[in-house]
């Protein structure tokens, strides 16, 4: 017989033949697999078998093999995708650390990051807002800009931190106003332009969750800067 298997015998004339007669037709065919090589993928081998007393463990260790094979893939594409992701973000803050660059006034700055960062960092919210100024001749008022009240910046970021991130945040509308609604999860940062001016924040909102404790902050850090940089730059502020 060659190629592959055709049917050729009848139910009837397999109902004649018992496991021993297979066996036996084996044991004096020792080369039957190796002539039809095709017939492997229609039998179903043991994960390990004894012969002789030896037990054969090398089905064990194929497949232990593919196993780890198949987790070195999925971390490797798990490295790639978070590679990626990473690119991306790094791409986009660039994106929005030039477009706030190119403000020239600070109702513009405002705005930009109200209406173009939402865009530009894939998120659903961004906003910007300070604590009352003590120095009564500093100006900083916007339809873009939040008024916080005094003592949200350390409430919501912390006394002693810089950058906090929610997995949930619960907003009544003093962070992201009329947008409170929209944010589930949202990474905070302190921003304070100069001496004269009041603390704080820019606050970036997401309706899924997009932000979580244990993710890196260096790129929000890094964005939290320029801010400040643009803010000083354009109230006139000195440090």
């Amino acid at each position: 017989m060659s190629g592959e298997y055709t049917g050729a015998l009848e139910d009837e004339d397999l109902a004649d033949l018992d496991a021993e007669d297979v066996a036996v037709f084996m044991m004096r065919n020792p080369s039957f697999f190796s002539d039809h090589p095709e017939l492997l993928d229609h039998i179903q081998l043991p994960d390990r078998f004894v012969v002789g007393g030896v037990v054969d463990f090398q089905r064990y260790q194929l497949q232990r093999r593919e196993s780890e094979i198949d987790e070195l893939r999925t971390c490797a594409q798990d490295v790639i995708e978070t590679s990626r992701t990473n690119m991306s973000i790094q791409t986009r803050t660039h994106a929005a650390v030039l477009a706030m660059l190119h403000a020239q006034t600070a109702p513009q700055l405002y705005r930009i990051i109200a209406d173009d960062l939402p865009i530009l960092l894939d998120i659903d919210v961004c906003a910007v807002g300070f604590e009352p100024a003590e120095n009564a001749n500093v100006a900083i008022l916007s339809e873009h800009l939040r008024t916080l009240p005094p003592g949200t910046v350390d409430e919501v970021v912390g006394a002693d931190q810089d950058v906090q991130l929610y997995r949930e945040f619960w907003d009544d509308g003093t962070v992201f106003g009329s947008a409170a609604g929209l944010v589930k999860s949202a990474a905070l940062a302190r921003i304070k332009p100069g001496m004269a001016m009041p603390s704080g924040i820019i606050a970036l909102g997401s309706r899924d969750g997009t932000f979580r404790p244990g993710q890196g902050t260096e790129l929000f850090s890094f964005l939290a800067r320029i801010v400040e940089a643009c803010v000083m730059r354009l109230s006139g502020d000195k440090l």
